[in-house]
């Protein structure tokens, strides 16, 4: 799910690239004009450079009537999105390949698919915790020689080392994403009299604003725990720094360390207002992620929310609640709490479940190039391929973003959450996401969420 780039001072600088890219999108996005990129998210060739022509730089063998199955959590757009680089897959080898949605907790998906003797051919994982453990029960297949050689040729090595195990390279990061964004109703901006926030005083400030306008400011999907283990990583990176983060992630540092109580508090003024959450605290439990973006960007300026904090993908839930990206709805990087503004990324890297010519040739497609394109054409992705070409996306904040990504190159690591053991940081109704659930449903009690916190944090390292 996410990634952190934030290491040494040339890091930093493709960061703020990425972070001004991101607020590009408030004057120049491609989706907000007439010659631009279209707001359903379908490239617009004479904007952008690009056209719906796949190029075909990857040899994959036939593979006529083999059928393969595919999981991933993906749904909606993302699914949909997604299904299109499987038809390409199918379309250049001959493949029969079917798609089966795993639900958000791909570890247990897997393990009673391994269990029941019948896993997927590939399973797309969020977290490289998932991945290490995956491989120390030999559930995941090493990648055969052409998925290495592809994935060389694309990929900085740190993105190669993230999908590797005790040195044997197992996957392949297919899409990436910044998950420091909020995005948010120009046209309830603009009612409310608002501009966007730089940090959090201002956020919640504006948040006020807007609530004394008429309208819930924020939308989050609490549903969705891991939504809520972002907004305290971005908090927490920002606040405590990269180095008290890096200790945390690797349960160095107990989760009752007051730098945590810092970062809980800070959230509490937001969550600790039910006026300034859709729905208020039980609202917003009850919000999954897609529906906490379209109720934010349906109904103009009477809509549900104001703004909504997520990735870049979110531009996909955005253009299906036909919203025009760059007029509709536009972005500012996530209000800075400490010295500087946070950046935390996450990815998605494809793994082989079962043998066989099939799992391995659809890894060496999604490591190319051929396959990234289709997905950056439709939006709501973004690549660490290197050799994908910018004008594969289809406005100028996605473009800016996969730059900085790319620029980046090795200097990334991934955030807590998805570091951590899958039974802490990865599965819902337990460990992280529901102390924090709880916490969203209690914002007052920071203390007895830490001890939550500390207490299956040290049981998920122990085991």
């Amino acid at each position: 799910m996410r990634t952190t780039l934030w290491r040494n001072r040339a890091a930093r600088g493709a960061l703020a690239v990425l972070a001004s890219g991101a607020l590009a999108l408030s004057a120049t996005a491609c989706g907000g004009d007439d010659d631009g990129g279209k707001s359903d998210g379908t490239p617009n060739a004479s904007a952008s450079g690009s056209s719906d022509v796949i190029p075909n730089t990857v040899k994959l063998p036939k593979l006529n009537g083999q059928k393969i199955k595919v999981t991933a959590v993906w749904t909606g757009a993302e699914q949909a999105n997604f299904t299109k680089v499987l038809d390409e897959f199918a379309k250049r080898t001959g493949a029969e390949v079917s798609f089966v949605p795993s639900g958000d907790d791909m570890s247990a998906f897997v393990g009673s698919k391994v269990a029941g003797g019948d896993p997927p051919d590939v399973a797309m994982l969020q977290q490289p915790g998932v991945l290490r453990e995956f491989a120390q029960k030999g559930w995941i297949k090493p990648l055969a020689a052409e998925a290495t050689a592809e994935l060389r040729k694309n990929f900085a090595k740190g993105w190669q080392d993230l999908g590797s195990h005790e040195g044997k390279p197992y996957g392949v990061y297919f899409k990436t994403s910044n998950k420091s964004l909020v995005w948010y109703n120009t046209k309830v901006f603009e009612a409310a009299g608002v501009k966007e926030p730089a940090s959090w005083p201002e956020m919640l400030k504006t948040a006020q604003a807007i609530a004394d306008y008429g309208v819930s400011p924020v939308s989050v999907g609490g549903a969705d725990g891991w939504t809520l283990t972002d907004w305290f990583e971005n908090i927490y990176l920002s606040q405590a720094g990269p180095e008290k983060y890096d200790q945390l992630a690797a349960h160095k540092i107990k989760w009752t360390d007051p730098s945590v109580k810092d970062a809980l508090t800070t959230l509490a003024q937001l969550f600790g207002k039910k006026e300034l959450l859709a729905g208020g605290n039980d609202g917003a439990l009850q919000t999954q992620f897609p529906t906490s973006v379209t109720q934010t960007f349906t109904g103009g300026d009477k809509a549900k929310a104001a703004m909504v904090y997520e990735g870049d993908f979110a531009a996909a839930n955005i253009t299906g609640a036909n919203a025009k990206i760059g007029t509709d709805a536009k972005v500012f990087p996530f209000p800075k709490v400490g010295d500087r503004a946070p950046v935390v990324t996450g990815g998605d890297v494809g793994v082989a479940l079962k043998d066989g010519p099939a799992a391995q040739a659809l890894l060496t497609f999604l490591a190319s190039p051929d396959a990234a394109k289709i997905w950056a054409q439709q939006g709501g992705f973004i690549s660490a391929n290197k050799n994908l070409a910018p004008a594969a996306y289809p406005d100028d904040v996605q473009r800016t973003i996969a730059k900085a990504l790319v620029a980046a190159g090795d200097d990334f690591r991934f955030d807590m959450s998805d570091q951590a053991p899958a039974a802490f940081g990865g599965k819902p109704g337990q460990g992280e996401w529901k102390d924090l659930q709880d916490f969203l449903r209690n914002p007052k009690d920071v203390e007895g969420t830490q001890q939550k916190l500390e207490a299956d944090a040290a049981k998920a390292f122990k085991n």
